[in-house]
């Protein structure tokens, strides 16, 4: 393991790019001393915002860049004109060029996933990447993916996908065998379409802890470590959980100010809905990893805070910490040491 964990940042990326992502950066500093950060994009910018946090410009390097990639930008326009020279592009870079542990990006996903599987290529077994993201449940916290990296697959997609979720509830939530199950529309056997039911036959017949179906409600109980999704159900899943967070709160705080008995209600109860609110606090649950890749990318949240900015930064620190590459190839290499030969031949 390295003695510092190298983290390159996209510092323009994201709807206000260096006035979060350098706060951020310094937050994650702060809980992880042994980090050092490779900066890319406008020296200026960057340099502003870095005066404010001397023990972050000590631990930095900034290398400058004029192409910036637009949250717009189609990922085909993305890699015609920022291939080489954006700040996406060269964070992405850094880490083939192991002068980098791991890139963040709060930038154009479509574009940071095209550029990132142009540059980095898919592991050997992998045919699509995928976006993993941490799920806050009622018994703790969920690996959720695919969250809208790719559109659609077959069975040996999402037996993919379920193989690599398992190595990252691994080393991420500590469980030495997570439970897997396929988000579809019921429980029953026969429910789903032929590709859902073809791969929970897959799964089966795997060495991973697959335990059947779960309905949409059994993400936020936490009805498995692994939840598998195609991209397209599980990032309308996600946007879904967000909104209805945000309503959640919306409602409490119109609630709690709609009288001045509510109000002396909310003074009582204060330390309850704090709890609530950490609870419900999307920042808690940025980043979410580009798995499938020879690299570690990890993809933020765009219109995300300071403080969401460096969760992401801290999911990128400890997929690099707990090895989560090595720990993918151990469950997809040739030798079926991960999963029976049905399973392995899927994703192969």
């Amino acid at each position: 393991m390295p003695q510092k964990v190298r983290i390159a940042l996209d510092a323009m990326g994201g709807d206000v790019g260096p006035s979060v992502v350098i706060p951020g950066a310094a937050i994650s500093l702060k809980r992880h001393p042994d980090s050092e950060f490779l900066l890319y994009g406008d020296s200026k910018q960057i340099d502003e915002q870095l005066a404010k946090y001397p023990a972050l410009q000590k631990a930095s390097r900034v290398i400058h860049t004029d192409v910036t990639v637009s949250m717009h930008d189609k990922p085909s326009q993305a890699l015609r004109r920022g291939r080489k020279t954006s700040s996406m592009w060269l964070a992405i870079d850094a880490v083939k060029r192991k002068e980098a542990d791991v890139a963040v990006s709060a930038g154009n996903t479509g574009a940071l996933m095209a550029m990132a599987r142009f540059h980095l290529h898919t592991m050997q077994g992998i045919d699509r990447p995928a976006i993993a993201g941490v799920w806050p449940t009622a018994r703790g916290d969920s690996v959720v993916l695919d969250l809208g990296a790719t559109i659609g697959g077959d069975a040996h997609h999402l037996v993919a996908l379920a193989v690599m979720g398992s190595a990252m509830a691994s080393v991420l939530l500590n469980r030495e065998r997570p439970t897997v199950g396929l988000l579809n529309i019921g429980v029953e056997e026969i429910k789903g379409h032929e590709e859902i039911r073809e791969a929970a036959e897959l799964l089966r017949a795997s060495q991973l802890n697959y335990i059947g179906f779960v309905e949409g409600d059994g993400i936020g109980k936490g009805a498995a470590d692994v939840i598998v999704s195609e991209g397209f159900s599980g990032n309308i899943a996600l946007k879904a959980a967000e909104g209805t967070a945000r309503q959640m709160a919306d409602f409490l705080r119109q609630a709690m100010t709609s009288s001045w008995l509510s109000r002396i209600g909310y003074l009582f109860a204060r330390s309850a809905f704090k709890a609530l609110r950490d609870k419900l606090d999307p920042n808690k649950s940025n980043g979410g990893v580009l798995l499938g890749l020879k690299g570690v990318v990890v993809k933020s949240h765009g219109g995300i805070s300071a403080e969401g900015f460096a969760y992401a930064v801290d999911v990128g620190y400890e997929m690099v910490r707990c090895d989560l590459l090595t720990k993918i190839n151990q469950m997809i290499n040739s030798d079926g040491s991960a999963m029976a030969p049905t399973a392995q031949e899927a994703v192969s």
